[in-house]
């Protein structure tokens, strides 16, 4: 419990100020909110928690204290804000102000630039998927053969971005012309971002030992946080949109998005401290999948509206079927 001990400090404080903005509704929109955003990212727990375990406790630390900071205020808040001013030309006080003042107008924006935001996460989060599943160097396979077979296509170089690439041409073909530049752009953004990210994270993995070591560890730690926040934004995008549906109050959706946010990361440490990818071999594997069925979800919304209790469902049942799996393989290796 130790663990959460934080969130739960920061859920009473986001309540109280919910309370304060809204009344009584406006802390249960935020306790709402704070659910919601908990059982739709479990899956980005268990990934976060795979990347966390590389890293030392200073910066496990750090992704617990300035990446909630970033997290809150920056991808849930500021980001947002960001792109509607991109969006529309206004500049960031303007839409700041509207967002407090013309909260149905700032809404709508935001949802016009739905399409450039799934295109963006969509393709990052495939090839978070890409990555796992062409992994030549995993060592066990949950679907059996099948995975192992698509393993092996890792020996191919860049297979994940000959694969997400293709698959973006193709998807584009699909859409209104008016968009498919917009697509492209925001899609191909995605992968470049996620490979300038994962080279550099490589790149310091792999630095001699000595004093270039020692560097090394610390600029890996950047990477890896860096990667985290990033894997944190992509999963967020769509459940800022989404909480537009529940209410129109900026201020209500930030404070119940912090919610989910902390209990999130609180969740990734516990994940952690107790060992449970170890425990739960299969786990991150249901989480990947989670994953790339969330990607697939994100880019086929470019066209078509996908309720998010499918993505919640979706998610759960995988992460359930991959629990189930290690209970069954540890009791076969007994």
């Amino acid at each position: 419990m130790q663990h959460f001990r934080f969130s739960f400090i920061v859920t009473a404080f986001c309540l109280a100020a919910a309370f304060y903005w809204g009344g009584v509704t406006g802390a249960f929109i935020a306790l709402i909110l704070g659910v919601l955003e908990v059982s739709l990212s479990f899956d980005n727990a268990v990934v976060n928690a795979a990347v966390l375990k590389r890293m030392d406790e200073r910066w496990q630390f750090y992704f617990l204290t300035w990446g909630i900071l970033i997290a809150v205020f920056g991808m849930r808040l500021l980001f947002p804000i960001l792109i509607v001013s991109m969006a529309t030309g206004i500049d960031l006080a303007g839409v700041a102000d509207m967002a407090l003042t013309e909260p149905a107008t700032y809404a709508h924006h935001l949802e016009a630039s739905h399409v450039e935001i799934a295109a963006f996460g969509g393709m990052f989060l495939l090839m978070v998927f890409f990555g796992f599943i062409f992994d030549e160097g995993k060592e066990l396979h949950w679907l059996g053969r099948i995975e192992e077979k698509l393993a092996s296509f890792g020996k191919l170089e860049s297979i994940e971005l000959i694969v997400a690439l293709g698959l973006l041409l193709v998807i584009q073909h699909w859409l209104v012309p008016e968009i498919r530049l917009n697509v492209m752009v925001a899609g191909i953004s995605g992968v470049m971002l996620f490979v300038v990210v994962d080279s550099l994270s490589a790149l310091f993995e792999d630095e001699e030992e000595g004093e270039e070591f020692s560097s090394a560890v610390k600029k890996t730690g950047v990477m890896n946080f860096l990667y985290l926040e990033v894997l944190d934004a992509s999963f967020s995008f769509d459940g800022v949109i989404g909480a537009f549906a529940i209410t129109q109050d900026v201020i209500i959706i930030m404070l119940g998005l912090a919610i989910g946010a902390m209990f999130v990361r609180s969740l990734t440490v516990y994940l952690v401290r107790q060992g449970t990818l170890d425990e739960y071999v299969f786990l991150e594997h249901g989480a990947h999948y989670a994953i790339g069925v969330l990607a697939g979800i994100m880019l086929i919304s470019m066209s078509r509206h996908i309720p998010e209790v499918v993505t919640g469902l979706a998610g759960a049942l995988l992460i359930g079927l991959s629990v189930y799996s290690s209970i069954q393989y540890k009791k076969a290796q007994v």
